[in-house]
């Protein structure tokens, strides 16, 4: 028996098996590649599903959650702490948001659930307390807790656990009129990711946004981004609403936010922020220290204007080498779509027999949604390996 199977074989034996995990047990990481239990090296381009935007173990990152490690861990949000403070600033001076404020969270799923709350919240605080609803779009993903999963409409994920909480309709993703039609006397927001992770990396039309922010203007809607996966340079801004130049009402980060440390963030505008006084809401853990002095290291790292204009020029390769093997195997390759350092790679007949074979290649990718495959590399991916990790993934086709 190998490493790698008696570890995986302790794992069955102990860990709920709600995951459906890859066979191999990765116990080391640098940049772009990791290494299992038994020692052989992977191209990692997942990156822990657009979470470690710098790469695995990046020196600065590390030496600054080391360094606050060393000072103070954990203080709970009934003190002030420096650290978060300064990631405060970083996220809502880069926002654009009039007056922006921020809350700390643990996770994706808990920065959407503050969206909810401050939606319907504010909502009340207009004098509508019959604004509950919130607009959520098919083949979306917001996490996994009641309240996300019901906004998350992809019923494969919500099965077994009816009844779900009310308040939430879903629309077709991209369709304005869809959404105007929708729109009813409950309605109090409208929650968009501006690229679809999990339902096959689907970016949004062009204008799709944009209509958005006008239809909430018009019908006194609070506009919700969650940014949790296209957040923090991945797509060569900021923010990816920021490609279509509006300003919504709240967004969430999470992810690459702490390169890999959980935390997760809601930014809002400060005529939102009112609907969340104290008391309102919290978390314990929330904005952690450690998380968020390695959160301020790789803000600064990723979000330069010189670091998204590489980020750019590495997505313009990846997509050309990707664009290349569809057109050699035009009827097994369907699609090749996304944005920035955030592709989808949609294959006939699935995609989960070809991640495996990336895998057994040593290329680590994953499924978004049945058909297609996700890459989503560092920022520290260099051309090389862009250019290896797509030739692996031709040979694993």
């Amino acid at each position: 028996m190998t490493r790698n199977e008696e570890i995986i074989e302790r794992a069955k034996k102990r860990l709920l098996q709600n995951y459906k995990q890859q066979p191999i047990v990765l116990v080391r990481g640098e940049a772009c590649t990791v290494w299992d239990a038994d020692g052989k090296a992977y191209l990692d381009l997942l990156g822990g599903i657009a979470t470690c935007a710098l790469g695995h173990c990046h020196p600065q990152i590390v030496a600054a959650a080391k360094k606050q490690m060393d000072t103070l861990w954990h203080v709970s949000n009934v003190f002030y702490s420096e650290p978060q403070i300064a990631l405060a600033e970083r996220l809502t001076t880069s926002s654009g948001l009039p007056g922006a404020r921020a809350f700390f969270c643990n996770s994706g799923a808990e920065a959407n659930e503050a969206l909810i709350k401050l939606a319907r919240r504010a909502q009340v605080d207009r004098g509508f307390t019959d604004r509950y609803e919130l607009l959520t779009f098919e083949s979306s993903f917001h996490g996994r807790t009641l309240a996300t999963l019901t906004a998350t409409a992809q019923p494969k994920y919500q099965a077994g656990f009816e009844p779900l909480p009310q308040g939430f309709r879903h629309v077709p993703y991209g369709d304005l009129d869809a959404v105007r039609r929708a729109i009813g006397p409950h309605t109090g927001a409208i929650l968009v990711e501006p690229i679809q992770g999990e339902g096959g990396v689907r970016v949004a039309p062009p204008g799709f946004l944009k209509g958005l922010r006008a239809l909430c203007d018009e019908k006194g809607l609070l506009l919700l981004i969650d940014e949790v996966q296209t957040g923090f340079g991945r797509t060569g801004k900021t923010y990816a609403f920021q490609h279509e130049g509006i300003i919504p009402d709240a967004f969430s980060l999470a992810k690459s936010l702490g390169n890999g440390l959980p935390i997760g963030a809601m930014v809002c505008t400060d005529a939102a922020s009112k609907a969340l006084p104290s008391g309102t809401h919290g978390s314990t853990f929330g904005g952690n220290l450690v998380a968020a002095a390695a959160a301020c290291v790789a803000f600064d790292l990723a979000c330069s204007e010189e670091a998204m204009a590489i980020t750019v020029r590495k997505s313009a390769r990846m997509f050309e080498l990707a664009r290349a093997v569809q057109a050699r195997h035009p009827t097994r390759v369907k699609d090749v779509r996304g944005k920035g350092l955030l592709m989808g790679i949609e294959i006939d007949g699935g995609a989960a027999d070809v991640v495996a074979r990336c895998r057994d290649n040593g290329l680590l990718v994953n499924l978004a949604g049945e058909k297609t495959a996700r890459f989503a590399p560092a920022f520290v991916a260099t051309e090389e390996q862009l250019v290896q990790g797509l030739s692996l993934f031709e040979r694993s086709l």
